[in-house]
């Protein structure tokens, strides 16, 4: 069992989400759309190795290397033109 929890969602509904954005941001171009985007998993875990083996779980099939942020936090991110997706391990201190 791994020290390290990933909070993460339904796939099929969070694709389906995306899908459903970009259907309606292709039909409705009065919207307007942020220069940036993010999109976060978050990583629990008491220590750092554990946020950070977390962290590299997340990271690995995204293909980007892990990187220690500072104060405790690990994260990595990959950029699809202006939008991007991410992994961050938090310290149990700063979560809520």
């Amino acid at each position: 069992m791994s020290n390290y929890v990933i909070r993460s969602g339904d796939r099929t509904a969070f694709l389906a989400g995306l899908r459903e954005l970009v259907d309606f941001l292709t039909g409705n171009p009065a919207v307007a759309v942020p220069r940036h985007a993010s999109v976060i998993v978050l990583v629990d875990a008491a220590d750092p190795a554990g946020r950070r083996a977390g962290v590299e779980t997340v990271a690995a099939p995204l293909g980007v290397p892990t990187e220690d942020i500072g104060a405790g936090y690990f994260g990595a991110r990959r950029d699809f033109g202006p939008v991007s997706f991410g992994v961050v391990g938090v310290p149990p201190e700063d979560r809520q």
